[in-house]
């Protein structure tokens, strides 16, 4: 019983690197994904393709690769610079904690703008028309009527994203970041009591995704009054 009440002690210092890794990423996806996703609808030339190519580079390849890539790529490319400019940049700028940052954020846009595109096209267009018949402007059109009910729309699967972000941190331990499963796998090799302490690991992400879901069902009775109210 003891050794359990020090693993959950142990484990909670991980707790926050998990929280603010995927709240970060949730917000920088939700923020760019959806200028994603507005680029995509008006299919403008070029900047669309290239986020084709983003989305399929990051929905297509494993996670834990593109930590690798980063934390092994950047201060290789400082160093590379460094020596063909005969610059004095510290090739560690970045911690473990930032290339988690930038890592998931890029992740999270992929797959964000997806689903914000998704929500995007199920807006009803006769509001849209009606709304331009008024002589209300694009961006207003956007900010009033197209957003929020895009929103709405893409909230299961912006849910959905947030546990899969939560339960993805977990490889942040590959590139040093002591989050949930970087604590607990020091804690399950000193004493080599490896399902307890996954076990306690386990139960914490669970609680995590417990809480999201609370939350989410929260804002989706909401959005479906919203929605109910907008279609009537």
């Amino acid at each position: 019983m003891s050794f359990i009440l020090y693993t959950i002690s142990e484990v909670l210092k991980g707790v926050p690197n998990t929280i603010i890794i995927s709240i970060v990423a949730m917000f920088v996806g939700l923020i760019i994904g959806t200028l994603f996703a507005i680029i995509r609808i008006k299919h403008v030339p070029v900047l669309s393709q290239l986020i084709i190519v983003y989305n399929s580079f990051f929905r297509s390849t494993p996670l834990i690769v593109q930590l690798f890539i980063l934390y092994y790529g950047i201060p290789s490319f400082i160093l590379f610079l460094n020596d063909q400019f005969t610059l004095t940049i510290n090739p560690d700028i970045f911690s473990p904690l930032a290339i988690a940052f930038i890592v998931f954020s890029f992740h999270a846009v992929a797959y964000l703008s997806e689903s914000i595109k998704g929500g995007l096209q199920s807006v009803d267009q006769n509001q849209i028309e009606a709304a331009q018949t008024v002589g209300l402007s694009k961006f207003s059109i956007y900010k009033e009527i197209v957003l929020p009910q895009a929103f709405a729309y893409a909230l299961p699967n912006i849910e959905n994203q947030f546990i899969m972000l939560i339960k993805g941190t977990s490889l942040a331990f590959a590139v040093q970041v002591t989050e949930i499963m970087a604590v607990s796998r020091v804690i399950a090799n000193e004493g080599y009591r490896f399902i307890p302490v996954y076990t306690v690991a386990a139960i914490f992400y669970w609680l995590l995704a417990i809480i999201l879901e609370f939350v989410f069902a929260k804002m989706e009775r909401n959005t479906t009054r919203y929605l109910r109210a907008n279609a009537s």
